[in-house]
């Protein structure tokens, strides 16, 4: 089939009851308002996407529904590494530009898909390993996010990167096997390439709280305890004949962490639950008002990955099932996605006098520590800068390498020098500083960086 995946057998478990800043597209009511998944869900400042394969694109049954429902799309395969870097340093954009050419001129947002996963890589890839295949991964991530720079909603930065069962834990491949800080680098190179783009990490089989579900949280809990850049994690949600009772609370608790959730490749079996499900995610999403948007895996249920399960709110002759119904209902009744309202000043004057000034003036300066992943012939080092009492507009940091090493990738920060004595100088969104905020930056090498002490100046 077109999308190369295997469903899961561990779709779901028990069963239910019952836009982001940053995000470009139409918002605007019409006359159709209410009557379309993209007029209902815009109206609540979300997206309603499908997954396209641009063959289909020539289509037109297939795309009159596309333009008619969706505000949202994302390329099943042409934005994936085989697709766009089938050579080694030889990239290929076609598919993916005609589908932002397609989104831009009707109205759509684009989510990208997918940065980097442990399937669909190019063959010479796969036949990599260590420091070469890091090397290879961090300059794809930048090629392709650097070609797509403004054009892009979300990053599915890494997909699938968790094992399935009860350990909680990474699956192995051979992106894991490089250091357990890929998928780290991975998003801080995303960010650099695009910084207007929100980065997502996507994953199926999480639609309840369970071990691996809860492995991801815990990942992205860390993220966003050191500054690592995420800012959305994605639910593929392909379903079967239920749906977990706790689909709802595990929206919930990763939208507490401070990220955006998204639905991203929702379809669901065929029978007599279909348009209870379909409606229960989409209630579920709506009422998290970090959830920005619903993508299906398909338009038509003949487009569909899934074959004879009839997944999707259309059938092949493009007639909305009654999932679809449900889902339009579900969107017309949730709430939109509230603005924060400006908070109201103190209502009783302070009673304390004003503290006396300090008696020490600020600390002017920095400091800078290192944590080194290594491996046999190259290493990644992870730099935190805290800043002094001070703070700062600017950092600096440097470090003496030993002979024989040398720096090939850095994100996060501009390198001077790859060899002996190197300096790293913050970029542009993470040289000011509060007193005493730390803010990260890594770069990567070849050779040993065993022993390597850095010294940070600030201004």
């Amino acid at each position: 089939m077109k999308h190369r995946r295997v469903l899961r057998a561990a779709v779901t478990v028990a069963v239910t009851g019952a836009l982001a800043a940053g995000m470009t597209m139409a918002l605007t009511t019409s006359a159709n308002a209410g009557t379309t998944l993209r007029a209902s869900a815009a109206e609540k400042g979300r997206y309603f996407g499908a997954a396209v394969a641009t063959g289909k694109l020539s289509t037109g049954a297939y795309t009159t529904i596309l333009n008619r429902e969706f505000n949202s799309v994302v390329a099943e395969n042409e934005m994936k590494w085989d697709a766009t870097e089938p050579q080694q340093g030889r990239f290929s954009y076609t598919g993916g530009d005609r589908l932002v050419s397609h989104a831009q001129a009707n109205g759509m947002s684009v989510r990208g898909h997918a940065l980097l996963w442990y399937q669909q890589e190019p063959g010479w890839a796969q036949n990599m390993s260590g420091s070469a295949l890091r090397s290879a991964m961090i300059n794809h991530v930048t090629q392709v996010a650097t070609h797509f720079r403004g054009k892009i909603y979300a990053w599915d930065v890494v997909n699938e990167a968790f094992a399935d069962g009860n350990s909680g834990g990474r699956r192995d491949s051979n992106l894991q096997r490089t250091g357990n800080d890929w998928i780290e680098a991975a998003f801080r190179a995303a960010r650099v390439a695009d910084p207007g783009a929100k980065l997502c990490y996507n994953d199926y089989n999480t639609d309840g709280i369970n071990a691996k579900s809860t492995g991801i949280y815990n990942m992205v809990r860390d993220f966003k305890s050191r500054g690592v850049p995420i800012d959305c994690v994605g639910f593929q949600s392909h379903l079967g004949t239920s749906l977990a009772g706790d689909y709802q609370a595990n929206l919930q608790r990763f939208a507490d962490l401070g990220v955006d959730v998204q639905i991203t490749e929702l379809d669901v079996m065929t029978g007599g639950n279909q348009a209870n499900i379909y409606g229960a995610v989409t209630r579920a999403c709506m009422n998290v008002s970090r959830c920005t948007g619903i993508t299906t895996w398909g338009v038509r249920d003949c487009d569909s990955w899934r074959g004879s399960d009839n997944a999707l709110l259309f059938d092949c002759n493009g007639n909305k099932k009654a999932a679809y119904t449900s889902v339009l209902n579900a969107l017309n009744a949730g709430p939109a996605i509230p603005t924060d309202p400006p908070t109201d000043p103190p209502t009783d004057p302070p009673t304390d006098p004003p503290t006396d000034p300090p008696t020490d003036p600020p600390t002017v300066g920095c400091a800078a520590s290192v944590s080194l992943n290594s491996w046999n012939g190259g290493f990644v080092a992870t730099v935190k800068v805290t800043a002094g009492s001070a703070g700062t507009s600017g950092w600096n940091v440097g470090f003496t390498l030993p002979s024989g090493a040398s720096v090939t990738n850095t994100w996060s920060a501009t390198a001077s020098g790859s060899t002996g004595a190197v300096r790293f100088a913050n970029v542009n969104y993470n040289g000011r500083l509060g007193a005493g905020q730390v803010t990260e930056f890594g770069f990567q090498g070849t050779g040993s960086a065993s022993g390597v002490t850095p010294t940070c100046t600030a201004s």
